[in-house]
């Protein structure tokens, strides 16, 4: 009996060792044909490094500023009664806006006229005395006194008369008018805008490691959303002594002649300073390089080295140092040679060694650009 279930052991032992043997060796062959299986191409285009010219610019954002703008208000209170523009309207320095209502006023510089011509004649008649000596130092300071008072209650009628005229401080174009015939208006209420836009500032921030390339009088073109195609072009007039500590950057204000007033207040506007000559860079397509946290990379396309008769193409990963971009294109300033083919798509696809083919899609020129759009 014991003998019989050995027999049956071993035998079950033999089986099912057999079944497990015959099973490991087909997991092994799997595992090894797919280890040593070759990779399909990964199909790339790619382009030649290239050696070109770029200008020298420094690119900012800003926002155009009035040579001279404010809201007019009043200092006086008082109902309108007569107003001299409407909106939009372009004026001179000096012409008459709004008039308030100064009757009384008028009335009362009357009144203070006659009384500075009742004291001055005191004052003469009572100077006359004193030089007979018909009258004494104390009358006659009395009377100085009183024709000065009444001379100067004169001067403050007419500071308030000419108060309750506004004027044009400068010559310019006008807003939108925010107050109506027979209005009631106080003190510091807001009458119209006034804005002189002919020529007109633009206000941009540069980083504090360019103050050493900008001066005054330096070339400054600018663009607008608002003129789409047009670039305006001016000299920068002010560089701010002090540095933004909070930014470390720099206000720099231009001014551009603005005759046709494309450009006003308020509008965000491209700029770019030129520094000098065009350089020489070597450029590759952007889309070239892979952006890293921990470097920047191309994949350069090289030949395979096997025995095959056939040439493959691999790529390597190289990392490089970028530089300014200018359109589609980037400048490499370090890591990659004039002449050397990178690759240009594909690249979440690529990794070490990896073979490719290459396409035949057409890729773009460094010449064909549209402007800079980074510093």
């Amino acid at each position: 009996m014991n003998k019989r279930m050995i027999l049956m052991l071993l035998a079950c032992i033999v089986i099912f060792g057999g079944v497990f043997g015959v099973q490991k060796m087909l997991d092994d062959g799997i595992n090894d044909f797919f280890d040593n299986m070759p990779m399909p191409a990964a199909t790339i285009t790619t382009e030649e490094a290239q050696t070109t010219r770029w200008p020298v610019r420094l690119n900012a954002v800003g926002t155009a500023e009035a040579i001279n703008g404010t809201l007019l208000t009043t200092q006086a209170a008082g109902i309108i009664e007569k107003i001299g523009f409407q909106s939009g309207d372009t004026v001179n320095e000096g012409d008459v806006l709004l008039q308030l209502e100064n009757k009384t006023d008028k009335a009362q510089l009357r009144a203070l006229r006659a009384a500075v011509s009742l004291a001055d004649a005191d004052f003469k008649r009572t100077q006359n005395l004193h030089s007979r000596g018909s009258a004494s130092k104390a009358e006659l300071d009395r009377a100085r006194s009183q024709a000065d008072q009444a001379a100067g209650n004169l001067a403050s009628q007419e500071s308030l008369i000419a108060q309750k005229t506004i004027r044009a401080p400068f010559s310019g174009e006008l807003g939108i008018r925010q107050v109506n015939l027979g209005e009631f208006l106080s003190p510091g209420a807001p009458v119209v805008s006034l804005q002189q836009i002919a020529p007109i500032y633009i206000n941009f921030k540069v980083p504090e490691n360019r103050l050493q390339s900008l001066h005054v009088g330096q070339t400054v073109s600018a663009t607008v959303d608002a003129a789409p195609g047009e670039t305006f072009t001016g000299k920068i007039t002010a560089i701010e002594p002090g540095i933004d500590a909070a930014t470390r950057s720099i206000n720099v204000q231009a001014e551009i002649a603005n005759e046709e007033k494309n450009i006003r207040p308020g509008m965000f506007a491209r700029v770019q300073v030129s520094l000098g000559d065009d350089e020489e860079v070597t450029v590759v397509p952007q889309t070239a390089v892979s952006y890293n946290p921990y470097g920047n990379a191309v994949f350069v396309v090289a030949k395979a080295n096997n025995d095959s008769d056939e040439e493959e193409l691999v790529v390597k990963r190289r990392f490089v140092k970028t530089g300014r971009t200018l359109g589609d294109f980037v400048a490499i300033t370090e890591g990659l040679k004039a002449g050397e083919t990178v690759a240009t798509s594909g690249l979440l696809k690529l990794s070490n060694d990896t073979r490719v083919n290459i396409s035949d899609e057409v890729e773009l020129s460094p010449q064909e650009r549209p402007e800079p759009d980074n510093s």
